[in-house]
Parts: structure tokens; sequence; C-alpha cells
């Protein structure tokens, strides 16, 4: 799950980019952004930010899904262990009877135990990919959901930027833009009523 974290603060580090490109490019600000004056008469954007690992602890539908994707790991590898079992067991049984086995025989035990490795491979991969795939939908759903709810969160708030803070990416902020809560009490409103609507 810590993808989610680095997905969202790489994210966050490009947005950063770009408004320090836009802060520093002396251009003229686009007219849809919302621009304020500071005490000095500069002109700078009204911008906030909320604590991912703060919405990971405390966004129900991420601890949900989080639990969801622990079970499907815990069925694959559950999978996996059932499937080395019988290999496992088979190469018992072709031991046991190597001493007595011909050529011919011991050749083929050695095809059907270069078979089994294959399919499990096989098997550990297909699994693995599939986990991959449905934690890649978890976090574009997870973006998703905070990409909508944030859109019509600033519709009267008028920040033209919204980051998701985790430390090491960002050296200073100001607690007054901070709007976890806000963010964590709004989605988990909107996951609710989801829920409730099922």
């Amino acid at each position: 799950m810590r993808n989610i974290s680095t997905i969202l603060s790489i994210v966050a580090l490009a947005l950063t980019g770009v408004l320090f490109y836009l802060h520093f490019s002396k251009k003229e600000a686009p007219k849809n952004v919302s621009v304020a004056a500071d005490k000095n008469g500069q002109q700078g954007f009204k911008i906030a930010y909320f604590h991912i690992d703060s919405l990971q602890a405390n966004y129900t539908y991420y601890k949900d899904a989080l639990e969801e994707m622990k079970g499907k790991e815990s069925s694959a590898n559950a999978e996996l262990q059932n499937i080395k079992a019988r290999f496992q067991q088979r190469i018992q049984q072709l031991q046991e009877k190597a001493p007595g086995m011909s050529q011919a025989e011991g050749e083929a035990a050695q095809r059907e135990m270069a078979k089994m490795e294959q399919e499990y491979r096989k098997n550990e991969a297909r699994l693995q990919d599939n986990l991959q795939s449905q934690q890649m939908d978890m976090t574009n759903l997870l973006r998703k959901q905070i990409e909508e709810y944030l859109t019509t969160y600033n519709k009267d708030k008028g920040y033209a930027y919204i980051f998701s803070y985790e430390p090491g990416f960002i050296f200073y902020k100001d607690s007054i833009y901070d709007i976890t809560m806000d963010v964590v009490s709004g989605l988990n409103e909107k996951y609710k009523s989801t829920k409730k609507s099922k």
C-alpha cells in the first residue's frame, strides 16, 4: 500500500514544480485561476494541502479496500501453497520410485517435474499480476474519489492548487492551509452514502 503514498507524492512533487515555474516565470496569471494579493501587493496563488498518511489512516474506503486486498493476498498465497504442497508430494513419490526406474522412466519423471515447476511459476506470476492489477485499480479509484471530492470542495474555496503532503517532499507548510480534516470527513460522508445506496 506504500505505492499509493509514493504515487500521490510523485504527483505532489510534479505539481510543486509546476507551481514554482508558474510563480517565478513572471507571466500573467491565467484568467481562470484564483489569484490573491498579499500584504506587499504581490499576486500569489491560494494553496491548500492535506496529509496523505492521515487520509489513509482515517478514510473508511481506504481501510476497507486495504482489508479486501489483504484477504485477496492471503487467498493467493494459500493457492500457491497448495500447488507447492502437491508439487513436493509428487517429487517425493518420484524420488521413492527412482531406484527401480528405467532410464526412460527417469527421463519421463524429470520432464514431469520440469513441467510442474513451470506450472508453479506460471501460477505464481498470474496471481501476482492479478494482485498488482487489483492494487492499481484500487489506487486509481482512490485517486479519482479524492479528485472528484476536491473539485466539489474547491468550488467555493478558490484554491489554485491542493497538494497531498508527505514528509520529505515539501519542507515548509503553514498549518492554516491544512484541509486534511475537511477532506477526510467529506470523503467519509460520501463513501458512507455510497455504501447505503448499494
